[in-house]
Formats: structure tokens, sequence, C-alpha cells
């Protein structure tokens, strides 16, 4: 669905860009289940790791074959981990094929692993470098596994969507990391809520509320890049904040029940409890009122503050009931979806791209996370601000917040944003 009329003006031409590549119903030809598929990991955190191993998990005859990260350690961590589970399981033993030849370290990393024959990448990168290595992914011709989110700004977003538009014309897969999108709970149950369970959706509530999260302590041979990449949670250029980073699954299922995407935000939020230099500039708070084309309105609410209560869930009300979009309905259709023993989303959101891939019709959910991942960079920019913003507005500034080089050195800090002083019109440079 399109955001909107003039929205879409300033993408336009990424559909063009896509249109000179040749379409074809499987870029690197249909992989029958006897067919490896090569995974490449461009990212070896916890989060690129893990997806690795619940790739190997989801479908047979599927390998690891190559590893990226910018960090060393971080390399040694997670080739570590990866013989200790081969260790531990001979089938992800028979499904390990790192080798100090297909390990890179280093800012052009990804670009190496991109040189190598996998066949797909799995991109866990910070959220910074994930609209560039989307670009690079699609034109070397490979499915791709992208963690949300894909974007941090405006100008990110409109890379990730120019991605999103060649992946489809070279018939390539590509699935997010919004694993709600493939739980057959979710599933069975939004499609109800579709089919009118709870009669005409008047509005909804979604949050991600919970306590904070890990960080590292400055070392003294880390440089200002360093220390911020090493925390990259806690500055907007690095993760687009929590609202961004984490929230944009609560704020895609309202999308995805509502079957659009809001077009104003307003918002407020702050900075209580993660006051220490340690913690960036982000807030640790937000909430925000997203309206709809139509009027609807989502009211989400974000927070990662220790000592508070937890609440990670999303409720609509409707005429005739309403339902949590997961596993239950009330009201004039009640209804609850069977407990599924087993199930691991994370599994099956890999096991739907690789059998797409292998049936010759990918997945490509790339423009469906953009959308979403830039309503939650709205309601960002509403509570940074104390404005009430379009979405119209929103892509027609020049939010374009990451660093000018990627080096390590010096690198300011940006202020923490102060709504009321805070512009939407900015850039990395100005130090906000």
């Amino acid at each position: 669905m399109s955001i909107s009329r003039r929205t879409f003006a300033h993408i336009a031409g990424a559909a063009a860009a896509a249109a000179a590549f040749p379409s074809k119903a499987f870029a690197i030809g249909r992989k029958r289940n006897a067919d490896p598929i090569r995974i490449g990991v461009i990212g070896c955190g916890g989060r690129g790791t893990g997806a690795a191993r619940n790739a190997v998990e989801a479908s047979e005859n599927v390998f690891i074959t190559a590893l990226g990260d910018l960090f060393p350690d971080r390399m040694a961590d997670a080739r570590r981990g990866f013989e200790a589970a081969a260790s531990r399981s001979p089938a992800f033993a028979a499904a390990y094929k790192v080798t100090d030849d297909t390990s890179f370290v280093g800012w052009d990393a990804y670009t190496k692993v991109l040189a190598t024959d996998c066949d797909l990448v799995i991109l866990a990168a910070p959220p910074a470098f994930r609209s560039m290595h989307l670009l690079a992914t699609a034109n070397a011709g490979k499915h791709v596994f992208a963690e949300k989110p894909v974007a941090v700004d405006v100008a990110t977003a409109i890379e990730a969507i120019r991605a999103a538009d060649i992946f489809t014309a070279k018939g390539l897969g590509y699935v997010a990391g919004t694993q709600r999108r493939h739980d057959p709970r979710y599933v069975e149950t939004i499609k109800r809520i579709h089919d009118g369970a709870i009669g005409e959706v008047l509005n909804a509530h979604v949050y991600w509320n919970q306590g904070g999260l890990w960080s590292h302590q400055r070392k003294p041979e880390w440089s200002d890049m360093e220390f911020q990449l090493r925390n990259w949670l806690y500055y907007t250029w690095a993760s687009g904040d929590h609202i961004v980073e984490q929230h944009v699954h609560n704020i895609d299922v309202a999308n995805w029940v509502f079957g659009g995407y809001p077009v104003r935000a307003t918002a407020m939020g702050g900075r209580q409890t993660r006051t220490d230099p340690v913690y960036g500039h982000i807030f640790d708070h937000f909430a925000v009122e997203f309206e709809y084309a139509d009027g609807r309105r989502v009211t989400s609410w974000c927070r990662q503050q220790d000592g508070t209560a937890s609440k990670v869930a999303e409720w609509f009300h409707g005429t005739r009931g309403r339902s949590n979009a997961f596993d239950t309905i009330e009201g004039a259709n009640a209804w609850k979806h069977e407990r599924l023993e087993g199930m691991n989303p994370y599994v099956e959101e890999h096991r739907n791209l690789v059998a797409s891939i292998r049936a010759g019709t990918p997945l490509n959910e790339g423009r469906q996370i953009a959308s979403s991942n830039l309503a939650a960079i709205l309601g960002r920019e509403a509570a940074y601000t104390g404005q009430s913003i379009t979405m119209d507005e929103l892509m027609a500034s020049n939010l374009s917040i990451l660093p000018t080089t990627w080096e390590f050195g010096s690198l300011a800090t940006p202020a923490v944003p102060t709504p009321g002083e805070t512009t939407l019109q900015r850039t990395f440079s100005e130090g906000w």
C-alpha cells in the first residue's frame, strides 16, 4: 500500500532504478530440496549468530560458509560459539563450513562475504549499516535475511526501499526480522480479525515496555567511533533509538492489522533513568499517537527503564470484541488459538524464506519492513521535536543522521534531543 502520493514522489527513482534490472523468476536458479544453500553472515554478534543457527535448524542442506564482522574479537567470539555448538551437535557440525579463508574482519568485511559463493546473506550488523548492506547484497545477486530495522533516518529508508525494489526485479528472496509475520498464531488470529471476528476495528494499543539492556564500559584504546559502535543501541545514528530498533515489531503488527501505515504522529518522550554518558543520547521512553488515513488511531508505548513493569503486546478493539492479534479473540466470536508445541517463530521465518527460494517464488518483505520502519521513525521524530508530524513532512525533510565518514577516530555524541528545540531538518554534522 502507498504511504501517500507525495511520499512516493521521493522514492519513485528507486522503482525506476530497479526496472533497469531484468526480471527473473529466480535469480540463482530454482533450488531443489537436495541442493545446498550456503549462508554468509554479516554482523556476528548475538543476533547474527543466532539467526544463522536458526537457519540451519529450519531446513535441511543449509550451510554456514562465510562470516564477516567489523571487530576481530567479535569474530573470534562468534567462531568459538559456533565451534562449541558443533561439538555438541553432529547436525550443526555438518552444517558449519566456515574456515579462516572465509572469515573476514574490518570495514570491508561485508564486501568480502558477498564475494564468496554464498547464496543467502544474513544481515545483522548495527542498523546504521543495513541499507548499505542491503544494496550491496541485492547488487551481488544474493538472497537476504535482513534483521530489522532497515533504516535509521529518511535517507537510509529511501535507500532500503530502493534495495527492496532491486531484490524484486532480480527475483531474489528477502525476509525481514519481523518474526511475528511468520508465527502461525499471529497469522491465524489476524486473518480472523480481517474476516470480521471483532467487527470493524476501531483503534489499537501496542506496547514494548521493559527494563534496561546491555552496555559496555569504555576501554582506553577505543576511539569515539569504536565506543559508539560497541554501544550502538544508545546512539540514534546507529540504532534509530529503541522505538525504531525494538518497538518496530509492535508498530508493524498494527500496520498489518490496519492494512496501511500512519500518516501523522503526535508524541512525547524523554530520558529519565538512563542519563549516564555510557547510554549515549537516546530516550528511554516514548508515547505516540499514530493517525491513519481513515482517521483511526494507534496508541503506542515503549520504554527501557529498570524497575518498571514489563508489557510487550498488541491489542485491537472493534465493534464486536477485541483481540491481542496473537492468539485470543474476545467478544461475540470468542476464540483461542491452540498451543503450538515446539514452534519457534525465529526458526519459522528462515524456514519460510528457504522454502520460498526452493519453490522458485521467493518472498520479498522489503517494502513492508521499510514502511513500518518509517512509521517508527515518524513517531521518534514527533517525540524528539515535540511537534505533530505528517509522513509527507518526514519524507520531505533532509533527515540524514549518519556520520560523514566510516573510520575509527573522534566522533562527537549528538546532543540529547530537546522537544521544542530539536528540528526535523538536521544532519549528523549539526550535532542536533
